[in-house]
């Protein structure tokens, strides 16, 4: 179990076509998005005729002998940066062969073999549903167990053409659309509780390491707003529904994720099998049954609005809850933070004058509507997810027969190939992003805005729109949305704050 924490905090603290706007939350605190998409042309996947055909370069290597060298490779002797750039200078393209973890001995029944794509261009071919598939692919050819989400295929892992998607997909935007009732009041609520704890610490201790009052926050705030509960009801979950959630996402994640523990280790005891639902069931149980008893409203509209059982509710429900936004707003958080915590270049000033000019004192209450004007805030929002985003690998496989187009080239793809996009190195493409490398914090201000079309972070282009046509992130508008609140209420409290992405050490309140 401490093996399955470190790995958590490891990942948690990691410095570094177009469509219509969806629809906006109603409430009185949150009445309207003020990011509401724009009408840009998304990144078209259709292939030129001008471009050379080329093969694809690399390869697999020898049965077995080749999968466990990129393996070693992947999470010891490069690490996975290192290993996906290393392999694009060396065959001269942006999409090449090669093995992902994990691999042999004991995954016998996963393939390693993908087609890597670390270009902008390559990368849109991942969303276009008239040509790739997802069934059971978001890590890779590897999935975990049906048993750590109750014996049942979540919507994570149907593709688009399987009936239950559409179920699924539109019970998880309607959790959505009824948690923006309560989000921004829960956000807001819930951060200052966070921020007088930070407070607090360094008053005490001279800084705070933050990890935990993160998760604690995320916890009870996303548990208000998708399951419309109190964690406090049960003091059982109260205390231990965040550290439940690590060890259950850990214990799932742990064969594909790079650690940067003590080797070789890392290799023998944590990539080289699967970690049984045993583990985490008892835990995971009770928050099933937490859930089943004080989320009686939304389990009540995926049965009747969405004709889903009540354990398909609630087990999708937990993955949302757990996977994608408790899980996803970890791993990001921390990098924010850090980045804001430690810029020298003078832009908590920057940030600080637009929050306070928009929304007047500092004892305002915030809004989506008031995010409308915070250019920069936005801005900083998108830029960070583009240098640092939550899940680095994108998946997909071929449907069918076809060519993919990078820059400089075509390729032919045939029916049931995998790929595997490293987003990462996507996002810092040259000839999409100017100074690729360096954060911008106005990169995406004014005429910058084109650019969101390439920014894919949420399993599509932030100009896009989630729906049951496409596996784009249904919580891709609210994410953004609630970082931009909270860097709003961070400058609505603090004239300054000081740190990196694990502590604080100082912060300089409002005058």
């Amino acid at each position: 179990m401490a093996m399955v924490t470190m790995m958590m905090s490891r990942m948690m603290s990691i410095p570094p076509p177009s469509s219509s706007s969806p629809s906006l939350p109603s409430s009185s605190s949150s009445s309207s998005s003020p990011l509401a998409t724009q009408s840009l042309s998304a990144p078209s996947s259709k292939p030129p005729t001008n471009l050379p055909l080329r093969t694809i370069p690399g390869s697999y290597g020898w049965p077995v002998v080749g999968p466990i060298s990129d393996r070693l490779d992947y999470f010891w002797f490069q690490g996975q940066d290192t290993f996906f750039r290393s392999r694009m200078e060396k065959h001269k393209s942006t999409v090449f062969r090669t093995n992902v973890p994990p691999s042999f001995p004991f995954f016998l029944g996963v393939k390693p073999n993908v087609i890597a794509i670390v270009d902008c261009k390559s990368f849109a071919h991942l969303f276009d549903m008239e040509i790739v598939e997802k069934k059971d692919i978001l890590i890779g050819d590897f999935m975990p167990s049906v048993k750590f989400t109750g014996d049942t295929r979540v919507c994570a892992y149907l593709d688009t053409s399987e009936p239950k998607h559409a179920q699924l997909k539109n019970f998880a935007i309607d959790i959505l659309k009824q948690g923006s009732k309560v989000w921004v009041t829960e956000l807001v609520d819930n951060l200052d509780k966070f921020f007088d704890t930070i407070e607090s610490e360094i008053a005490k201790n001279g800084s705070s390491t933050y990890l935990s009052h993160i998760q604690n926050f995320l916890f009870n705030f996303l548990t208000k707003s998708l399951v419309g509960a109190d964690p406090a009801v049960d003091p059982d979950i109260a205390n231990s529904g965040a550290f439940t959630l690590n060890i259950w996402l850990g214990l799932q994640l742990l064969p594909s994720t790079p650690i940067g523990i003590l080797q070789p280790l890392e290799e023998i005891f944590l990539h080289s099998y699967t970690y049984p639902f045993a583990l985490i069931s008892g835990g995971y149980q009770k928050l099933y049954n937490f859930v089943e008893e004080h989320g009686k409203e939304v389990i009540q509209r995926g049965v009747n609005e969405f004709g889903l059982s009540t354990s398909d509710t609630i087990h999708n429900l937990l993955f949302v809850l757990g996977f994608n936004a408790y899980g996803g707003f970890s791993i990001f958080l921390p990098t924010f933070f850090g980045t804001i915590a430690g810029d020298k270049t003078g832009l908590q000033a920057r940030l600080r004058e637009e929050v306070r000019k928009v929304s007047g004192s500092t004892s305002t209450r915030l809004s989506f509507d008031s995010l409308k004007d915070m250019e920069l805030v936005n801005s900083v929002v998108y830029e960070t997810l583009r240098l640092n985003p939550p899940v680095a690998l994108q998946f997909a496989r071929a449907r069918k027969d076809f060519q993919l187009t990078s820059h400089d080239a075509l390729y032919d793809i045939k029916k049931g190939e995998l790929f595997c996009g490293y987003q990462t190195l996507a996002m810092r493409d040259g000839k999409v992003f100017d100074e690729p490398e360096t954060f911008k914090p106005d990169r995406f201000v004014g005429n910058g805005k084109e650019l969101l079309n390439y920014l894919f972070w949420s399993n599509g282009p932030q100009t896009g729109s989630p729906s049951e046509s496409n596996k784009q992130c249904a919580a891709k508008d609210y994410v953004t949305w609630s970082a931009s609140l909270i860097l709003a209420r961070m400058f609505q409290r603090y004239d300054s704050i000081s740190g990196d992405s694990g502590k604080i050490t100082a912060v300089e309140k409002a005058k």
